[in-house]
Order: C-alpha cells, then sequence, then structure tokens
C-alpha cells in the first residue's frame, strides 16, 4: 500500500527539488505532496493521514518546531523528519524531545535523502503494526492469559472457548468439555479470572471481531458469524458497548 510523504520548506526550489527527488525514487509507489508554509502544511494533516513528514525549521510565521509542537498536541504527529542549514545542537535536541526520527542539514545529497525516508517508511510500519496490536488487545483477557497460576481444567476451559469462538459456546458445553459441574465451573472460573464466564466469551468474541476487522475485508456480517453471533443486529449492538463505536467506524481506523 503507498504512503504519502509531505514536504514542508518556504524555498521554492529546495521545495520542488526535493518533491522531484522523491516522486523520481517512488515511481507512483507512494504520493510526495508539498507545502510552502507550516499553516498549509498542518491544514492538510488535518484533512488526511500522512505517513512521514520532511519539514524545514526555519520558516516565517510558524517555524517547523513550532508546527511539530501543534501536531503532536492535535495528536497529527507523524514520522518526522527535519531539515535545516544550521547545525544547531539546541534545534536538534527539541527535536528529538518532539519525536523526530532524524535531522538533516542542507543541502542534502539525493541519496542521502532517499536513504532517510526509506528508514522512515520503516519506522512508520512500526508504528502502525503497534497501534494494530494496542487496538486490539483487550487488557483484560491479557492479565488472564498471561496468569500462570490456573489449575489445568480453567487452562484447558479457555482454550477450548478460544478455537471455538465460531460456536455458541454454553457454560453446561464447557464445564463438560473440563468434566466439571456447571454450577462448580461458573464459580471456579470466577474465582480463578476474576470475570464471568459469560463475559469472558464476550470479551474473546469482541478480540477476535477487532482483529478480523482491522486486518481483513470480510463484511460486518460475515465477522459477525466468525465469532458466533447468529445476527448481525445483536453483534452490533453488543460491539458497540464494549468499544463505544460500531464495528463499521472501528474498521475505518485501519
Amino acid at each position: 500500500m503507498g504512503k504519502k510523504i509531505l514536504i514542508v520548506d518556504d524555498e521554492p526550489i529546495t521545495l520542488q527539488g526535493l518533491k522531484k527527488t522523491l516522486e523520481s525514487w517512488s515511481s507512483g509507489n507512494h504520493e510526495i505532496l508539498a507545502a510552502p508554509n507550516a499553516q498549509t502544511a498542518i491544514e492538510i494533516l488535518e484533512q488526511q493521514t500522512i505517513h512521514v513528514l520532511i519539514t524545514d525549521i526555519s520558516m516565517p510565521e510558524v517555524t517547523g518546531l513550532e508546527m511539530l509542537k501543534i501536531l503532536k498536541e492535535q495528536n497529527h504527529l507523524p514520522v518526522v523528519i527535519i531539515i535545516s542549514a544550521y547545525s544547531d545542537f539546541s534545534y536538534a535536541q527539541e527535536a528529538i524531545e518532539i519525536g523526530v526520527v532524524n535531522y538533516l542539514l542542507k543541502p542534502i545529497k539525493k541519496q542521502k535523502l532517499i536513504d532517510e525516508v526509506e528508514k522512515a517508511l520503516q519506522v512508520e510500519e512500526k508504528r502502525y503494526r503497534s497501534d494494530m496490536i494496542e487496538k486490539v488487545v483487550d487488557d483484560s483477557l491479557v492479565n488472564i492469559k498471561s496468569e500462570e497460576e490456573y489449575i489445568g481444567s480453567i487452562k484447558k476451559a479457555i482454550d477450548f472457548i478460544e478455537e471455538n469462538l465460531e460456536h455458541p459456546l454454553t457454560l453446561k458445553e464447557v464445564a463438560a468439555h473440563v468434566h466439571l459441574n456447571s454450577s462448580y465451573f461458573s464459580v471456579l472460573f470466577k474465582e480463578h479470572t476474576n470475570m464471568k464466564f459469560s463475559e469472558y466469551v464476550t470479551r474473546s468474541r469482541i478480540q477476535k471481531a477487532k482483529n478480523l476487522l482491522l486486518t481483513t475485508q470480510f463484511s460486518v456480517a460475515e465477522i459477525a458469524e466468525a465469532v458466533g453471533y447468529t445476527t448481525s443486529k445483536y453483534f452490533i449492538k453488543t460491539f458497540k458497548e464494549y468499544e463505544g463505536l460500531t464495528p463499521s467506524k472501528y474498521k475505518k481506523l485501519k
């Protein structure tokens, strides 16, 4: 999937030179955008997702560093490379604190620019994967699954649930699988997980659904069925109760 790279510089010749270099390197695989000042760049970042931002520091009205601070406050800060004609450590130090991945001095050799953009794209990919994991993971389930003190029957029950989320999964069925009385199993399960059996199953279904929504092209109806819901309507209602938004809106997060 192509990425969007935005270059910001108030010097027209420099701006066009950097843009031309990256367009030649990209060969149409990535979209290279250009902005003549920080305000225009901020407007672009508010309207669309930018994966890598390359910006000059010294610009009139709003400097590169001031722009980055604004973007960070707005939570719009992509992977950033700073370019500058000044080798000033205080600038570099401030840039590092903001979260800039590199600081390049003008004039920039074409291959150096390309190398750093490729590294920045790798950083962006790692951040994206990390964000994906964070969006999908249910901390309540992580805490349960990382617990090592469970007796065999509870661990066996959890494994069975994970492997059969597309099925109805009643308390009686799972209890029978681990050879325990339903009432005793219910008490034992809550004692060891701090969660009712029904809540654990629902959270597991929702977590699997989140993963499918973000990583596949399946429809909401298909995902509902894949995680054990007989109707899309009930799946959507449950999903919204747990995540605060509908599956369709959640899918757009990717």
